[in-house]
């Protein structure tokens, strides 16, 4: 019996790739990436209540440094809106290179991938770091 899901978000000013994972089985997968505009929080809205989403793990960009950068903060930008208008917890995740490691898994398996497969992958790398960091191993 499922305890709900999990969302892992990859935040983009264009794109929001989208990653799922059970919260009693812990692997995620991709989901969708959706267009990042005026209707994005309604669609996450539905994509939570279609998946009984119990919480939110959004990436957080930083750089190589570990510095904030102007996508930091549109990331907390978005944050927290997302806080205001979903009733469901939102952490987020530190997203060192996932963007990278998922193109580069795309262009290992040599078949064509659209940018929005790049999201989606990065946002289940960034779901997966999560599980990894957080929870493996607890029965929480």
């Amino acid at each position: 019996m499922s305890d709900g899901s999990w969302l892992g978000l990859d935040i983009g000013t264009r794109r929001i790739g989208v990653a799922i994972a059970r919260a009693d089985v812990r692997i995620p997968t991709p989901l969708t990436t959706l267009e990042n505009n005026d209707e994005t929080i309604t669609k996450l809205r539905e994509v939570v209540q279609e998946h009984s989403v119990q919480k939110l793990v959004v990436g957080m960009p930083r750089g190589m440094d570990g510095q904030d950068t102007q996508q930091t903060k549109f990331t907390e930008a978005f944050i927290q809106k997302l806080q205001t208008q979903l009733s469901i917890p939102v952490v987020w995740q530190d997203e060192a290179l996932t963007s990278q490691k998922a193109e580069s898994e795309l262009l290992g398996r040599k078949r064509p991938y659209a940018k929005g497969d790049v999201d989606a992958l990065a946002a289940t790398y960034i779901l997966e770091d999560y599980i990894n960091d957080h929870v493996r191993g607890s029965y929480v």
